[in-house]
């Protein structure tokens, strides 16, 4: 898994939580230009919560200081690097690996993501990496039925039909994730309603604002409702993990492989659970964004029709034809940047380092302003226009990597999003024009992932 990988910028939120309240060796910044604290006790917490979102906050503080820039969470000072050059600096000798795994696991309590041994560590890490593309693998044609289902609803719209597609997306991709994650209990919609009431509404939600804001811990009903969810989504995977123990089955699930690996239930109960809470939610906005995308950019969408016929012809998609699908990746890279999908990530300085001449001392709080880098004129050429083009550059590609969004070391939850994503506009844009609604604004919602503040729609027509 890359060095801060997609949804690393959990790291953040555990990092705040962690800090928030202790007393500071220093007050000073190590020189850096920024912030001076609002406020002694919350730094500049209420100037976050003023703005919106810990983006839009950088934003603001990355126009005002430069690309190297400080604040205050809490006591605690923090760095924030908001350009190329300086992300590159700092990445190259602080590497470390399954920092997202890590954090997420120590967020929902799960000691076995820290303090484990080397050996141990990079043998889960094998294992989880190998379970997830033996499940894309086994169950590519789950997945294709799923979408053609989805697809052939779409198809039978009227075309005056307005379609509400975060609430589609984001019921495709839970889907997905637990059928091909736990198998066929999910193949039932009730489980899958049950199981996304607690994954969305009442633990994603409180992972993307009550651990920033401080809220959960003051809220004795929001954390006992959070403690529960969790508990019973644990629960669940628990009794999976007992009914897949044993049995025969032609679907080899996500568990499955977890089970082949002999790892302990509580073990594969772990894993399961960051899988089915990072892939469904990375899954399911990558595919919001592509589609509206796609739907505001009729140029784009006639140009991935043209290499969906070229390489598919009149068939579906196939795994083994999806990396020749060279222009749909474009697509899906630069939804990520436009859409500034994930766009925080963090760090903690493991020892004392360097950035642009400004020193960062030992356990300093490092952020990764990725939503600024990912629209920085310096690096982006028209950065806020939707051009898949811009990706036929090597440059392009190598910033982009570095940001950790490409490339072979991909972390698999993305591997995994980029694979449905690819399916679903392969299906639709082979059958269907997508079509924007007159008048409809979208705006950004920029928590954990960046997702529209509403439901987005758009209608389609078909092209034969």
């Amino acid at each position: 898994m890359l060095d801060f990988v997609i949804f690393a910028v959990t790291f953040v939120v555990i990092l705040v939580g962690a800090v928030l309240y202790l007393y500071p060796s220093s007050r000073c910044a190590s020189g850096v230009p920024g912030l001076n604290p609002t406020e002694e006790k919350d730094g500049n917490l209420q100037d976050i919560v003023n703005k919106g979102s810990l983006h839009e906050f950088l934003v603001g503080l990355h126009e005002q200081f430069g690309s190297v820039a400080s604040f205050w969470f809490g006591r605690r000072p923090v760095v924030s690097l908001g350009s190329v050059d300086q992300l590159r600096q700092h990445i190259n000798p602080n590497r470390t690996t399954d920092s997202f795994e890590t954090m997420l696991k120590s967020l929902l309590g799960y000691q076995s993501g820290t303090g484990m041994a080397v050996t141990e560590a990079l043998m889960r890490k094998k294992v989880y990496e190998g379970a997830i593309n033996k499940t894309l693998d086994k169950n590519f044609p789950l997945l294709l039925k799923l979408v053609e289902e989805l697809v052939g609803k779409w198809e039978s719209y009227p075309e005056s039909q307005h379609t509400p597609i975060c609430a589609h997306l984001l019921g495709l991709a839970m889907k997905a994730v637990t059928q091909m994650a736990m198998g066929a209990r999910f193949a039932d919609d009730a489980e899958v309603i049950r199981f996304r009431k607690n994954h969305e509404a009442q633990i994603w939600s409180e992972i993307g604002k009550g651990f920033l804001d401080g809220s959960l811990e003051k809220s004795y009903s929001r954390k006992a409702c959070y403690a529960s969810a969790l508990a019973e989504m644990e629960s669940v995977l628990k009794s999976v993990i007992k009914e897949n123990s044993g049995r025969g089955s032609n679907q080899l699930t996500f568990m499955d492989s977890l089970l082949q690996a002999k790892l302990s239930e509580r073990q594969i109960m772990e894993e399961s659970m960051v899988f089915t809470l990072a892939g469904c939610v990375i899954t399911a906005n990558l595919c919001i964004w592509a589609v509206h995308f796609l739907s505001v950019s009729e140029t784009v969408q006639e140009k991935l029709h043209q290499e969906l016929t070229d390489v598919l012809g009149d068939e579906p998609v196939s795994l083994d034809k999806i990396p020749q699908l060279r222009y749909c990746q474009q697509v899906l890279s630069e939804t990520v940047r436009a859409a500034k999908l994930t766009p925080i990530a963090a760090r903690l300085q493991e020892v004392e380092g360097k950035v642009d001449g400004h020193v960062i001392p030992k356990e300093t709080l490092v952020i990764y302003a990725l939503g600024v880098v990912l629209q920085d004129a310096d690096t982006w050429t028209l950065p806020y226009r939707f051009d898949p083009d811009r990706f036929t550059d090597e440059s392009v590609m190598k910033s982009f990597s570095l940001l950790g969004f490409s490339g072979n070391q991909a972390c698999p939850e993305l591997r995994f999003a980029y694979t449905v994503a690819a399916v679903l506009l392969s299906a639709l844009v082979q059958k269907l024009r997508l079509h924007r609604v007159e008048g409809q604004v979208v705006e950004s919602r920029y928590e954990l992932v960046t997702r529209p503040k509403d439901d987005t729609w758009i209608t389609v027509s078909k092209r034969n």
